[in-house]
């Protein structure tokens, strides 16, 4: 009989239980069954034109003799946060050696329980590990010895027409469209000042045909590629909005900003108009011109031209004047890499009712206002400005080192280490830590802690996956830091109450009642009194800073610890009666500096030391009190 059963797992010591996936199998198999979230492994199974939109799951069978009816269905939850024509939904699978393959979902349709979203559904007939991604549409189609126009169901307006005869057999063919955003364009356009010529761009086509098949006949294509870019399209990013056609709607929110002070030259339209076709056949011969074919302007925002051999992918560029082949090169390289990479920036906020309490997202720059909101409505607070802006691609590995007077933990035992993110364009990467100082003495001249989080990035082919399916890498891969984030801490109030056994007990009457009237002192004193009289008495600032920090709330202990540092501080022969009255003169105290010498000449011991009962004694009998009252 088969059943449908839940899979849990914990992705940190701090978050609840979440749905890893469901499976559908025989009640013996599932018992067996056992679903792990292995997000660590991330960064290796994204591709490029891929994104992730669902945890990676390791599915394994704790009894390896168990025979497996397959096959066996397998639903994950995934959230896409954009969808567009020209991308699909796709559950990859991956073994050991992370070779993939992909399936297409049976259904996206919600599961009941406890996960309320869609889930990716797919008969499986191994086991592995499971990811859901989004990638690029892939049509195919088989064209006959009789030909074939296949118009794309991403865009009517993408067609190719194969003559008859273009064949000796029939030949399965596989294309997919990268759509290029008017925005990215322009963009490059400020980086690459010998590319200001270029108006517009077709979509990038790929093609996968047979190797073993050459053209027999030309194939026609007709793309769109509008004359001018639609200047409605240029601010679209700042809206941050993803429209229905758009896949990698990742263009550079600072351009807006740099475009202001960067000039741009303003192509004019002319005759000198030209559009060149550019093909990409394999990564020994990459990118190249091909001069040698005419692209035709077919109507209003529509080219064609003949191809007489296979490219893996090629795209059309239109400018407003004749540009080199090499500069045209190196913009549709940059291009490609532009498309592949996004801008993003850290985000550090602290909780409010708990500042040792942290959380870091790595955000794309244009999901950053909506997700600033998000955190203050979690009771959330942090420093005016995010991170610098840099450039990451899908699966990059961010390392966070702590610096300074600060470090973290994930559990909060293990402190010092680094800790990583995995940047996902729809998956913010989020990272709950607790922080704590170094040294509760460091920083002693601030009201609080200081340090900082250092951002590095490692390219993906740097990482290598060890045993424990964690992530390694050498320290030497990584290069400058990409930006860094500032951490305050605030010090704690520190009541220092020392115990009795610790406060020295005099056993020479004199020292007692010196003891004794300096505390009477330093009781009848103002705040102002006390301010003049250290400023009067021959003390180290430091002396007094350090007293002060002792004592923090209480004026009458600082300056009695002030009076009897200053005591010490003199030889023995020095008449301390007769110099403290001086300084109590001095800042206008005459009345304290009168009861002071009658205090002392007549040995009277005031409270709270309870001394009054044995004012008068004689020095051996000021001895037995004080061996009687200890």
């Amino acid at each position: 009989m088969y059943l449908e059963t839940r899979y849990l797992d914990v992705l940190s010591d701090d978050t609840g239980p979440q749905v890893s996936c469901y499976i559908t199998a025989p009640a013996y198999v599932l018992q067996h069954l056992q679903c792990r979230i292995t997000n660590s492994m991330s960064s290796l199974i994204v591709s490029e034109n891929e994104e992730l939109v669902s945890n990676v799951i390791t599915v394994e069978c704790s009894d390896m003799e168990k025979r497996i009816p397959f096959p066996i269905c397998i639903a994950i939850p995934f959230t896409a946060r954009y969808r567009g024509n020209y991308r699909d939904i796709m559950v990859k699978v991956s073994d050991i050696n992370l070779r993939s393959s992909y399936l297409t979902p049976n259904s996206l349709e919600g599961k009941t329980g406890s996960y309320k979203g869609t889930c990716a559904e797919v008969k499986v007939y191994k086991l592995g590990i499971f990811s859901v991604v989004s990638c690029l549409k892939k049509e195919s189609f088989t064209v006959t010895k009789k030909g074939l126009t296949h118009k794309t169901t991403m865009d009517s307006r993408i067609s190719l027409n194969y003559p008859p005869g273009v064949f000796n057999s029939p030949v399965l063919v596989q294309i997919k469209v990268q759509p290029i955003e008017p925005s990215l364009v322009a963009y490059l356009k400020t980086q690459q000042e010998t590319s200001y010529s270029v108006l517009s761009t077709s979509p990038m086509i790929h093609v996968q045909h047979p190797s073993t098949h050459s053209f027999q006949k030309p194939v026609t294509v007709l793309l769109p590629c509008s004359p001018h870019p639609d200047k409605k399209n240029l601010g679209s990013e700042i809206d941050h909005k993803r429209t229905a056609s758009t896949t990698t709607n990742r263009i550079i929110p600072l351009y807006f900003n740099r475009t202001k002070s960067t000039s741009i030259r303003k192509p004019r339209n002319n005759a000198c108009e030209s559009l060149k076709l550019l093909g990409f056949k394999s990564r020994e011969s990459g990118w190249f011109v091909l001069d040698d074919v005419v692209v035709r302007s077919v109507q209003s925002g529509l080219i064609s031209f003949e191809l007489c051999e296979h490219l893996e992918r090629f795209i059309v560029l239109h400018s407003s004047s004749s540009v080199d082949n090499g500069h045209l090169v190196s913009f549709v390289k940059s291009l490609e890499e532009a498309m592949f990479s996004t801008t993003a920036c850290v985000i550090l906020y602290y909780q409010k009712d708990n500042p040792h309490r942290i959380v870091i997202l790595v955000v794309p720059s244009k999901d950053l206002y909506q997700v600033l909101g998000n955190l203050r409505s979690e009771a959330s607070s942090g420093p005016p400005e995010p991170s610098r802006h840099f450039q990451v691609k899908e699966g990059e590995l961010l390392l966070l080192r702590f610096t300074g007077n600060i470090f973290a933990s994930s559990n909060g035992k293990d402190y010092g280490k680094d800790y990583k993110l995995i940047f996902h364009l729809q998956r913010t990467p989020r990272l709950e830590l607790q922080i704590k100082e170094v040294d509760e003495f460091g920083n002693y001249s601030c009201p609080h802690y200081k340090g900082a989080i250092v951002v590095y990035k490692v390219p993906k082919e740097k990482i290598v996956r060890n045993l424990d399916e964690s992530l390694i890498f050498n320290e030497n891969n990584y290069q400058l830091p990409i930006c860094k984030l500032a951490l305050r801490l605030p010090k704690h109030e520190k009541l220092i109450n020392r115990p009795q056994s610790t406060k020295r007990i005099s056993t020479d009457p004199l020292e007692a009642l010196w003891d004794n009237l300096l505390y009477w002192l330093a009781d009848e004193l103002s705040e102002e009194n006390a301010l003049c009289l250290s400023s009067s008495l021959p003390l180290r600032r430091s002396t007094i800073q350090l007293i002060k920090l002792k004592n923090p709330d209480d004026l009458t202990e600082q300056t009695h610890e002030l009076l009897c540092f200053w005591k010490r501080s003199l030889p023995n022969s020095t008449d301390k009666l007769r110099l403290l009255a001086r300084h109590l003169r001095k800042i206008g105290r005459n009345d304290l500096a009168e009861e002071l010498k009658f205090k002392w000449e007549n040995k009277v011991f005031t409270e709270p030391q309870q001394w009054s009962e044995v004012a008068e004694l004689s020095p051996t009998a000021l001895a037995l009190a004080l061996e009687k009252g200890s």
